[in-house]
C-alpha cells in the first residue's frame, strides 16, 4: 500500500510539473510570474489530472475501442487530450489550453508517465533481485 502512494505521489507532482511546463508553452492567459505565483493551481490540476487518469480514463478507453482499433491504437492520443482537457476544465482557477493543445500535452504527459512507469518497475525488479 506504501509503494502504490509513493507511486501514486510522484505521478502527482510529474503530472503537475508537466501541465506547469505545457502551459507556459501552449497556455492561454496566463504570464509568467502568474504562472509562478500559482504554484497550487498546478498542483491540484496535476491531481485532479492523476485522478481523471485513474478513474474516467479506463471507461473512456472501453468507450472508444471501436475507434482506437480502426486507428490501430492511435486514437488514445485523442483520449489522452481529452483527459487533459477535462482536467484542465476541473482545476481550479483560470487554467485553459484549447483541445488540440491538450492533445499535444497529454502526448508528453503520456510519455513521462510510461518512462516513470518503467523506471519504478525496473527498480522495483531490482529490489526484488537483491533480496533473493
Amino acid at each position: 500500500m506504501k509503494r502504490q502512494f509513493l507511486i501514486f505521489t510522484i505521478r502527482w507532482m510529474l503530472n503537475s510539473f508537466g501541465l506547469w511546463i505545457a502551459v507556459r508553452i501552449f497556455g492561454t492567459g496566463y504570464s509568467g510570474a502568474e504562472i509562478d505565483a500559482n504554484i497550487w493551481a498546478f498542483l491540484m490540476a496535476g491531481l485532479i489530472f492523476s485522478l481523471v487518469n485513474a478513474i474516467l480514463k479506463p471507461a473512456v478507453i472501453i468507450l472508444a475501442l471501436p475507434a482506437i482499433l480502426l486507428t490501430l491504437g492511435l486514437f488514445t492520443i485523442i483520449v489522452n487530450g481529452l483527459m487533459v482537457y477535462i482536467s484542465l476544465k476541473l482545476a481550479p482557477g483560470d487554467l485553459t489550453m484549447t483541445f488540440w493543445n491538450s492533445v499535444l500535452t497529454g502526448l508528453v504527459l503520456s510519455l513521462v508517465n510510461y518512462i516513470v512507469s518503467s523506471a519504478l518497475e525496473l527498480e522495483y525488479m531490482r529490489v526484488r533481485e537483491e533480496t533473493k
